[in-house]
C-alpha cells in the first residue's frame, strides 16, 4: 500500500518542479528547485541533477543529515485564490547510481526520499472539495492517519475559511 493517496500520486506525477529542504551542518537551512519523479515501485520521491551533482551543496547537506522536506505546489487561480500542494519529510538515500533514468543529461548520483510525513492541501483533480490529509509513520514503518487534535483543529479552521461555502474534507 503506498504511502500517498491516488490522488496526491497524480498530482506528483502532473508536476515538474519541486522545493528540496536541507540543513546545513551548522543547522542553516537550505532550499532550492529540483526536478524530481515519483517511483511507484519504490513509493518514493528521487531527485537528480546536472552537471556535478554530487558537488552540489543540497547533496553534501545529505549526505551530512539525511532529514529533509520536500514540497511540491502550485495556484490553481489566483482569483479566487487557490493553492494546493504536498508537503513531504522524510529521509533522503544518497544513491551513487539511478540518477541517469530521471532524464536525459542527469548525473548518476541521485536522493531517495521516503516519506515519514506527508500533508497535502488544496483542490486536486478528480476532487470537488478542497483536500487536506496530515498523514506520518509509526515505529514499524507503517502510515498512520491519524493527527494531533489541536492540529487538525487548525488546519480545518484555516481551510474552511478559505473554502467559503465549499466543503473540505480531511482524512486523517
Amino acid at each position: 500500500m503506498s504511502a500517498f493517496t491516488d490522488a496526491e500520486v497524480s498530482y506528483l506525477k502532473s508536476q515538474p518542479l519541486g522545493r528540496l529542504a536541507t540543513a546545513g551542518p551548522d543547522g542553516q537551512p537550505h532550499v532550492v528547485p529540483v526536478s524530481f519523479r515519483y517511483n511507484s515501485k519504490e513509493d518514493a520521491i528521487e531527485i537528480g541533477g546536472h552537471s556535478g551533482f554530487a558537488k552540489r551543496k543540497k547533496y553534501r547537506d545529505v549526505v551530512q543529515n539525511p532529514r529533509v522536506a520536500f514540497v511540491v505546489d502550485d495556484l490553481r487561480s489566483v482569483n479566487p485564490w487557490a493553492a494546493r500542494g504536498i508537503e513531504i519529510r522524510g529521509k533522503a538515500e544518497v544513491l551513487a547510481t539511478g540518477g541517469t533514468e530521471l532524464g536525459p543529461g542527469f548525473d548518476p548520483e541521485m536522493f531517495r526520499i521516503r516519506p515519514t510525513r506527508i500533508i497535502s492541501w488544496g483542490q486536486f483533480d478528480g476532487y470537488d472539495a478542497l483536500y487536506c490529509s496530515v498523514r506520518g509513520l509509526n515505529a514499524d514503518g507503517s502510515m498512520f492517519r491519524d493527527v494531533p487534535r489541536m492540529a487538525l483543529s487548525r488546519i480545518l479552521a484555516s481551510a474552511n475559511q478559505a473554502a467559503g461555502s465549499r466543503t473540505v474534507l480531511c482524512s486523517g
